[in-house]
Parts: C-alpha cells; sequence; structure tokens
C-alpha cells in the first residue's frame, strides 16, 4: 500500500479512536436509546426548557455516533477499493482511492473537532480579552497584533466580533482590548487560547534593529444568558467610572462613560466603554462579570476531573503556550500540542484550526508532549 495512503488511513483511525474515547461509545449508544425514548414520550413537552435540553443532547449524540459510524463505514470500503487495485495493477483506482481517504482524513479531522465541541458552553457566543505584558509599546504593540488575529479567525468562520473595551497604548498598539466574537460554538474553539503568547522578531521601535521578545495575555470566557444562574452580591463589587480612552467622538471623550466593575473576593476586573451610556456599559460589564465567574467555575470542574488547571498566570517567561517568531527565522510553535506552522504571517491572519483542534484533542486524552520552546 502507498505511504500516503497509509498515513491517511493512521490518522483516521487516530480520528475514529479519539471520537470513541470521548464519546465513551457503549454508554453513548446507551444514552442515545434513553433519549430516544423520553422524545416519545409526551410528558416531556410539559416543560419546553428540559425538552430543549434533551433534544439538543440528543442531536450531539446521534450526530457524534452517525459520523463515526459513516466515517467507518466510508474507510473500510475505501480500503477495499484500494486493496483490489493494488491486486488488479489499476493505478487509475488506485488514485483515486488515495484522493478519497485524503478527503476522508479531512473530514475525520473535521468531525472529530465537532464532536468535541460538547461542553456546557461550548455553543455559546465568547469574549476575548486581550492584555500586553511588561515592555511598553513592544508589548502593546504585540497585544494589538493578537487582536487583530482573532479578529481576522472569527471572520473566516463568518462570526460578528464587537469590541467591547479598548485602551490605546502609550505610542502604538494597545494596554488591553475586550471583544464579543458572535456565533456557533465560538467558546468552543477558541477556549484553548487562553494563556500567555510570545512573539519574537526585530523591532520596528528599535533604531537599531535588535530582536526583541514580547509577550500578551489571552483570556476567553464564555457569553451567557438568562438561563444560567450566577449569583453576584452588591456588597461584593466596587464600581468605577472613567472617561473613555477610545475613539467614538466627542461624548465618548469628554463624559465618565466607561464603566469598570472589580468583584472583591475573586479580584476579577471587567470594563466597558463602548456605549455612550453609563448605565448601558454598566449593564455589559456585569455581563462580562457574571460569565467570567461562570468561566472561573467550568475552569474549576475542569481542574477537578483532569487534575490540571488553566488558570491565569504572569504575562512573561515561563508561562507561554505559544512562540511566534517572525526572524530570524519563521516559526509558530505550540509549547503545549507541539503543532508547528512554518507561515506565521498566516497564522497571525487568522489560521489557527489546527492549534484549535489539536488543544482540544489533549483536553480529551490527558496527553501531555514534551515540546522545547524556541529560540
Amino acid at each position: 500500500m502507498r505511504a500516503e495512503a497509509q498515513a491517511s488511513i493512521d490518522q483516521i483511525n487516530a480520528a475514529l479512536q479519539l471520537l470513541r474515547r470521548f464519546l465513551d461509545w457503549d454508554r453513548a449508544l446507551s444514552r442515545l436509546d434513553e433519549l430516544n425514548a423520553r422524545v416519545e414520550d409526551p410528558a416531556l413537552w410539559n416543560e419546553p426548557r428540559a425538552a430543549q435540553d434533551v433534544m439538543r443532547e440528543r442531536r450531539r449524540l446521534d450526530e457524534a455516533i452517525g459520523a463515526t459510524r459513516s466515517i467507518e463505514t466510508e474507510l473500510a470500503d475505501t480500503v477495499e477499493l484500494m486493496d483490489m487495485a493494488d491486486a488488479e495493477g489499476d493505478t487509475g483506482l488506485a488514485d483515486d482511492a488515495v484522493k478519497a481517504l485524503d478527503t476522508l482524513a479531512i473530514r475525520a479531522e473535521r468531525d472529530k473537532v465537532a464532536a468535541l465541541l460538547a461542553g456546557e458552553a461550548d455553543g455559546n457566543n465568547t469574549y476575548i480579552e486581550v492584555n500586553s505584558g511588561a515592555g511598553g509599546t513592544e508589548s502593546q504593540d504585540w497585544a494589538e497584533m493578537l487582536s487583530r488575529m482573532y479578529t481576522r479567525w472569527a471572520e473566516r468562520h463568518g462570526m460578528k466580533v464587537e469590541l467591547i473595551d479598548y485602551h490605546a497604548g502609550e505610542q502604538a498598539g494597545i494596554k488591553s482590548a475586550t471583544y464579543l466574537l458572535k456565533g456557533e460554538n465560538a467558546y468552543g474553539y477558541a477556549k484553548t487560547e487562553s494563556g500567555v503568547h510570545r512573539l519574537v522578531r526585530i523591532s520596528p521601535y528599535d533604531s537599531s534593529a535588535r530582536r526583541h521578545t514580547s509577550f500578551a495575555s489571552v483570556w476567553v470566557y464564555p457569553e451567557i444568558d438568562d438561563t444560567i444562574d450566577i449569583e453576584v452580591v452588591d456588597s461584593d463589587l466596587r464600581i468605577d467610572t472613567y472617561r473613555a480612552s477610545g475613539a467614538g467622538g466627542q461624548h465618548i471623550n469628554t463624559t465618565d462613560s466607561a464603566v469598570r466593575i472589580t468583584h472583591l473576593p475573586t479580584n476579577i476586573v471587567v470594563s466597558c466603554q463602548n456605549q455612550r451610556s453609563q448605565h448601558k456599559n454598566k449593564a455589559e460589564a456585569m455581563k462580562q462579570l457574571r460569565a467570567r465567574l461562570y468561566e472561573a467555575e467550568l475552569q474549576r470542574r475542569e481542574a477537578e476531573a483532569s487534575a490540571t488547571n488553566a488558570a491565569k498566570t504572569d504575562i512573561g517567561w515561563g508561562h507561554q503556550i505559544r512562540s511566534y517568531v517572525l526572524q530570524p527565522y519563521q516559526l509558530v510553535k505550540d509549547l503545549r500540542t507541539g503543532v508547528t506552522s512554518t507561515a506565521p504571517g498566516e497564522v497571525l491572519d487568522g489560521d489557527l484550526d489546527r492549534f484549535m483542534a489539536a488543544a482540544l484533542s489533549q483536553r480529551v486524552t490527558g496527553e501531555t508532549v514534551e515540546v522545547e520552546d524556541v529560540d
């Protein structure tokens, strides 16, 4: 069998193995039978919200199980076709089988990622918050580059992007910015991007053209709706108002319309300045705070289940999850999964799917990879 065909087969089998492991195959089949029985019970529809939850879970399981079975069947048929072509010396048929396996491998990876997006909040819209690290203009420029990267990624996936909060740098770039990405599974895809990101390049701000290392942090948390109850006690809050620092016209720059809320027990800080009304900015900031508290609870549950914690860390050396090297060579390297790209320009233009898929898979397997950072 051709080497390229075997590589595709191995990739497909790895995706199928991960899918079965993630679904807990026998339990998933039993659960689907149980959900099908509940859907046929007329009494279920007496509680519309519960019925919607049952239908959502049933649809997710049915799609994941169906996709897995379909890939298994197509793989077996294509391998049989290739064996027949090799036995008969039919190179044209063998070429077609190789192409079919390559297409099936791509589909298996896509279906695998879709099935992995089954977390409690994975289907939600998501906030992405970017903060520059120490280093002044260098780090602030890097934070702005990251902001653009996630905006471009969202646009590639047909998502709507709203700027919620923005603090410009002194000379260039940004100190921080918060965006709301609206689209299917926005949080599920983006949640693995939380962490410190490192940039190595020849600085455009250094007249001596020396190489600089910059850091910025990314924090991702889901937007939540009224069906999720997050209790916030007024006495736990400190609310400050200030003048907005970004563009927005005369009103937004001359009145204390921006709002910053600090949750004292957790020291979580959120802010909003994209509305002209202080009342509206406060309401949006409260939405962010509830989302952050909910995300912290999701992280706590995941930490208990996997014995790992994706908590926020210092924005500096030793904490980065990914390095982006622009000079003297071109390389992006994820330090959790080992996934690399030799086209950082494309990555910074939003080509992030392979990094997200690998990180999602790693959350299921729990397997860690020894990865050395790049110089």
